[in-house]
C-alpha cells in the first residue's frame, strides 16, 4: 500500500483523475474509485461521498455523460467521458505536465538526482 497524498495536492486533480479514468474507457462509480486507487498506488482514496458530486458536476458541465445498465438485476450508472471532455483532459494534462516539469526543475537543487554507477 501507498502512502496517502496530501489533500490540498489532490483536490486540484480530480476532475483530472477521473476524465483519465474514463478516457480509458467507460466506468461505473466503483470501478472510478478502483482504477484511481490502483492508479495512484492507494496514494488518492476517493470516497463515494466526494466522487459522486464531482460526477454530478462533471456531467452537468457536459465532460462526461451517464447511463443506467442493469446488472443482474441491479441497476448501475456508467460514465463516459465526452468529447468536450477529452479536448478538457488535453488542457488540463498539457498544464500539468509544465507544472510538474517545473516543480521538478525547482526540486532538483535541493533533492538532486542520484549519480549513475
Amino acid at each position: 500500500m501507498g502512502e496517502k497524498l496530501p489533500a490540498d495536492l489532490v483536490r486540484g486533480s480530480l476532475d483530472m483523475l477521473i476524465l483519465a479514468v474514463l478516457a480509458e474507457e467507460p466506468k461505473y462509480g466503483y470501478l472510478i474509485q478502483k482504477r484511481i486507487r490502483h492508479a495512484t498506488n492507494d496514494g488518492v482514496p476517493l470516497a463515494a461521498g466526494t466522487l459522486y458530486p464531482l460526477l454530478h458536476r462533471l456531467e452537468s458541465e457536459g465532460l462526461i455523460r451517464s447511463r443506467w445498465e442493469d446488472a443482474g438485476g441491479r441497476q448501475r450508472k456508467w460514465y463516459e467521458i465526452s468529447a468536450a471532455g477529452r479536448r478538457q483532459l488535453s488542457h488540463q494534462a498539457y498544464d500539468w505536465q509544465r507544472f510538474s516539469e517545473s516543480i521538478e526543475q525547482l526540486l532538483a537543487v535541493v533533492t538532486p538526482k542520484p549519480r549513475p554507477a
